[in-house]
């Protein structure tokens, strides 16, 4: 069988490095399908022998797209190093106000930017209009709403970071800059706009998966656990919390662990042929122990959510499933879309809270040399551990990302795709994208997972039951 290569533009829809592998038995059938993480750059590594406070704007350096989660994770961990337990209510609420606009602008670019193209024209549409600048051409609002949504979100982090991408606003102990009555002025005035642009992109979400929920619930999708980080009462918290483990039925597995102990319930391995690791929940084991994190989780493992359209639209999307979990892959949209709404309302919440101009911005206590920041990033449970020596020194960073923990689930979304859509056939351009649309259905930063720099395409290799690539298709 000839080897063959085709190159499809433009760049694949998912931001970082990786490719896909599938193997073909001797009947033409997919046996095996993976991916593969396959650039690598540590920052594990190279933050050791930093001093601390450097920290929480060199790891940032992760990503462009999530920089925020990296940020405000590393200066959490960082205030348990200057033996901070509590922040000022300006600090901790001026925090939240940045994550939460993180939150709204990572939501709009996926939603908007990226998955919008297959919901509007499907996944074998021609790929010169399944595109953003197909949508642009087709639904002018809906981009304009996309690019005005993502700007916004990114002005508010500016005005709390100090800049839009790798700002320096949470320092160890605290923050270091309140948020003027100008600012705040100029974000209330286009805050109706948000919500009602954020109940659309819900409804549109939603109603793709109800309408096509018989396809969706075969499409990559399996039963599995779920983890997120919960506040004590069972509230979704996407800047702290307990952690909280639950099965597939929605029974807990742990739950109000504090994260500082985190390493005795997750743990990690690593394969031979991807440099992202494979955590689990170590009671369960690796074959049993994996489990999904971001908004599907998120919506699956709280209790409630603590804003009250967010709320009810979580009970809208819980009711689908009897109360129970919601297993379908592609439903991590409609669960995004939840969080974007929430993400609107808990802004406006701070808005109008006069903490954001107090001028109390740091507390400092009895230093330590270990400590973990956790929050919940876009993408999911953000994971950072640090040791520091007495120099200041860090000696020992761990960083498990929301893709790093979704690296399973992934996977076996790739193969449930690949073994329903290719089995038997030649790779085509609409055929490639099934597999991407499961991929991008996370949401996947394989930057952030690898902690690498640099851009890799997605390739899609097809390889005959000898090993041989028959077929291989590439983005980039």
């Amino acid at each position: 069988m000839t080897t063959r290569k085709i190159t499809i533009e433009p760049v694949s829809r998912v931001e970082g490095h990786g490719k896909v592998t599938i193997l073909l038995d001797e009947e033409g059938q997919v046996s095996q399908a993976r991916l593969h993480i396959v650039e690598f750059r540590g920052f594990e590594r190279f933050i050791q022998g930093r001093p601390y406070w450097e920290v929480p704007v060199l790891v940032q350096r992760l990503c462009g797209i999530c920089p925020v989660s990296h940020h405000l994770a590393a200066a959490k961990a960082m205030d348990g190093i200057v033996g901070v337990d509590q922040l000022t209510p300006t600090a901790e609420k001026m925090r939240r106000l940045m994550h939460y606009g993180q939150t709204l602008q990572s939501h709009a670019l996926h939603f908007f930017h990226l998955v919008s193209p297959d919901l509007l024209f499907g996944f074998d549409a021609d790929v010169a209009i399944r595109n953003v600048i197909g949508v642009a051409q087709k639904f002018p609002d809906l981009a304009v709403q996309g690019v005005m949504m993502r700007k916004y979100g990114q002005e508010i982090i500016k005005a709390t970071a100090g800049k839009k991408i790798h700002g320096t606003g949470a320092v160890p102990g605290g923050i270091n800059k309140n948020l003027s009555i100008a600012e705040r002025d100029g974000f209330l005035k286009d805050l109706d706009q948000m919500l009602e642009w954020s109940r659309a992109a819900l409804k549109i979400a939603k109603d793709y998966t109800v309408e096509h929920l018989e396809t969706l619930a075969d499409f990559g999708s399996f039963d599995s656990n779920h983890l997120s980080l919960v506040r004590e009462d069972g509230a979704m918290d996407l800047y702290h919390g307990n952690l909280r483990a639950i099965t597939k039925d929605g029974d807990k597995i742990f739950d109000q662990v504090d994260y500082q102990s985190y390493y005795k319930y997750i743990a990690e391995e690593v394969r031979s042929w991807s440099y992202m690791k494979f955590p689990f929940i170590s009671e369960l084991g690796p074959e049993d122990g994996w489990y999904r994190v971001g908004p599907l989780a998120r919506v699956n493992t709280c209790d409630f959510i603590d804003t009250p359209e967010a709320e009810s639209a979580r009970q809208e999307f819980m009711a689908l499933t009897n109360g129970k979990p919601n297993n379908i892959t592609m439903a991590y949209h409609w669960a995004r879309m939840i969080e974007l709404l929430h993400a609107v309302e808990k802004i406006k919440e701070l808005l109008n809270d006069s903490d954001l101009q107090g001028s109390d911005l740091m507390v400092k206590g009895e230093r330590r040399g270990e400590s973990v920041g956790l929050l919940e990033a876009p993408r999911g449970t953000l994971f950072h551990h640090y040791k520091v020596d007495e120099n200041d020194q860090v000696t020992m960073a761990n960083l498990i990302v929301s893709t790093t923990s979704n690296n399973v689930p992934m996977n076996l979304a790739v193969e449930g795709v690949a073994k329903k859509y290719l089995s038997g056939m030649e790779i085509t351009e609409g055929l490639l994208n099934h597999v991407e649309v499961a991929i991008r259905a996370y949401d996947p930063c394989l930057s952030c997972a690898t902690h690498a720099l640099g851009q890799m395409p997605l390739v899609v290799e097809l390889h005959d039951s000898q090993g041989n690539i028959v077929d291989q298709r590439s983005r980039g």
